[in-house]
């Protein structure tokens, strides 16, 4: 994307941050937004800082159990210098680059309500730092949620203002801060007043950043997931019933009957799931040629009951992604700065608490662990020949036992949705106090966010498997099963699959590459794009 975007006090959306994070978006900011920082600085110069004024928490107090105690006002630069200082204890390993892109934005676009209290100057430095390319190297441990994300936004301070102890990652590599802000021609020193460091440091944005992600990256899985569910509904001969609009009304929720809608658009016109195709005798299926099946009825809850258990997972992300747009679009520092007319006053409060985070976090780790679950059970039975009514035992080709075939691709994806039903265990229910019983409770958001990052792609790893899988088992019944084809859409869908994942006739293969290839195909929605381009849009 070529076309910059300005932070306004209009807010972003979950696209934009992605957009920054992941696409390297340009960024600029208002003019008229970077005179009222000003405008709200020159108000606290003139009115605060003197060392008569009331006691603001943080701007010209101590935090934590020192609120109550006075900082001179000729001390105010040093003290952003050790506020910084002082909470840099981040531990653990780095973050990803594009969470600390989507991090910088996020905490940029916290200050554009303008009750921050920011200089117009450090504003832009998160502008600069995005646009150039430095990336903080911000430890991804040490947070509890509470009165922010505090050490991992201590060491991304840091290195904003060109801390000796902060690095930066510029182009790959792992510079002092200071050195890589001079490379791209910037001042490496920058100086901080009333107010910077603390709006710098409060916040859960580091959870917010994480979470942005996961409901993006979750979103594509989900959408995936009835990909996959329609190729393994044709390559088991299933029934369709199941997803007829008319039986989904009856019990209206928004995301059951989405993806039955999304189901039927692409196995709507299906051949391969009707009574006439499963009279056809399937190479793994222990009936004569010519004898029909045992009428079907209706079929098990991994096939009939996708929509009921897709669904909720649709449902849960949506109210996540509500949570996280608000929180985008949103102030979250202590004390927040509002206006009285011309007039300005400080009002402590509780904006940077993470529990808002912390529970869709955990809301969107439960979900996609139970969707990954069904997913897994759907390529149990395509590897089973009971159980897929007749498909070739672990989809092998060449010579049987001579070959294993898909028997452990399965065993692979069945222990990350063990790992994730482990990750999917609430933290938004932990809190242990901290700092002298000031923060009694807190929200755990960043181990939550975290999780859940890690449960997406886990869950995006099992969908792209059953993909997979159940192409191949409809390659493999290609020839036997030709006077019932597939349907257009999802023909198409594994004709571009084969473009980068050969059907596997000839033996067993190394099938971590074919894993990762699928996988690539699902990061990257290409195969959303191809059933677009067969006017299929999947919801």
């Amino acid at each position: 994307m070529n076309d910059s975007l300005e932070i306004t006090p209009a807010g972003l959306t979950l696209e934009d941050v992605v957009d920054v994070a992941r696409g390297e978006r340009k960024v600029t900011i208002s003019p008229d937004l970077l005179a009222q920082f000003d405008a709200t600085k020159a108000y606290i110069a003139e009115h605060w800082m003197h060392d008569q004024a009331p006691l603001i928490y943080s701007l010209n107090t101590g935090v934590g159990s020192f609120k109550d105690r006075r900082v001179d006002v000729a001390d105010i630069e040093q003290y952003q210098h050790n506020l910084i200082l002082s909470h840099a204890t981040g531990l653990g390993e780095a973050l990803a680059r594009d969470v600390v892109r989507a991090t910088l934005l996020l905490r940029l676009n916290a200050f554009a309500a303008d009750v921050s209290g920011i200089s117009s100057e450090l504003a832009l430095r998160f502008v600069d730092f995005l646009n150039a390319g430095l990336t903080p190297v911000v430890p991804c441990k040490g947070s509890v949620g509470a009165s922010g994300d505090l050490a991992p936004l201590a060491h991304l301070s840091g290195a904003l203002c060109g801390f000796a102890e902060a690095e930066i990652d510029y182009r790959g590599q792992r510079l002092a801060a200071a050195e890589a802000i001079e490379q791209v021609g910037l001042e490496a020193k920058l100086t901080l007043g009333a107010k910077d460091a603390s709006a710098m440091l409060n916040g859960s944005t580091v959870s917010l950043a994480l979470a942005v992600l996961a409901v993006a990256d979750g979103e594509n899985v989900l959408r995936h997931a009835d990909l996959g569910l329609a190729l393994s509904l044709e390559a088991m001969r299933g029934e369709k019933d199941a997803f007829d609009p008319a039986l989904h009304a009856t019990r209206p929720h928004r995301g059951q009957a989405l993806v039955a809608r999304n189901v039927m658009s692409m196995v709507g016109q299906s051949q391969r799931m009707t009574a006439a195709a499963r009279d056809l005798v399937f190479p793994g299926e222990d009936r004569a040629p010519g004898q029909p099946a045992s009428r079907r009825v209706q079929d098990p809850y991994s096939m009939r009951c996708a929509p009921q258990v897709h669904g909720p997972a649709r449902d849960a992300l949506a109210y996540v992604r509500g949570v996280i747009e608000t929180e985008i679009n949103s102030a979250t520092d202590n004390p927040l700065i509002l206006h009285d007319g011309d007039k300005r006053r400080a009002i402590s409060g509780g904006h940077f608490h993470g529990q808002y985070v912390a529970q869709a976090m955990d809301f969107l780790a439960i979900a996609l662990t139970d969707l990954a679950s069904i997913c897994e059970r759907r390529i149990a039975r395509l590897i089973d020949p009971v159980m897929s009514f007749g498909l070739a035992r672990n989809l092998a080709s060449g010579t049987p036992g001579l070959n294993t075939g898909y028997a452990t691709v399965q065993c692979s994806l069945s222990a990350l949705v063990m790992e994730n039903r482990t990750l999917a265990a609430p933290a938004s229910v932990d809190s242990i106090p901290g700092k002298g019983n000031a923060e009694d409770h807190v929200s755990n958001s960043t181990w939550c966010a975290r999780k859940a990052a890690q449960v997406s792609a886990n869950a995006a790893t099992v969908v792209a498997g059953e993909i997979l899988v159940a192409a191949q088992a409809l390659s493999m019944v290609d020839d036997i099963a030709a006077e019932f084809p597939t349907s257009g859409p999802t023909q198409a869908l594994v004709e571009a699959l084969r473009d980068t994942v050969p059907q596997r006739q000839d033996g067993d293969v190394w099938f971590a590459a074919d894993i990762e290839r699928a996988q690539v195909l699902l990061e990257s929605a290409s195969l959303l794009d191809v059933l677009d381009r067969v006017g299929v849009q999947i919801e």
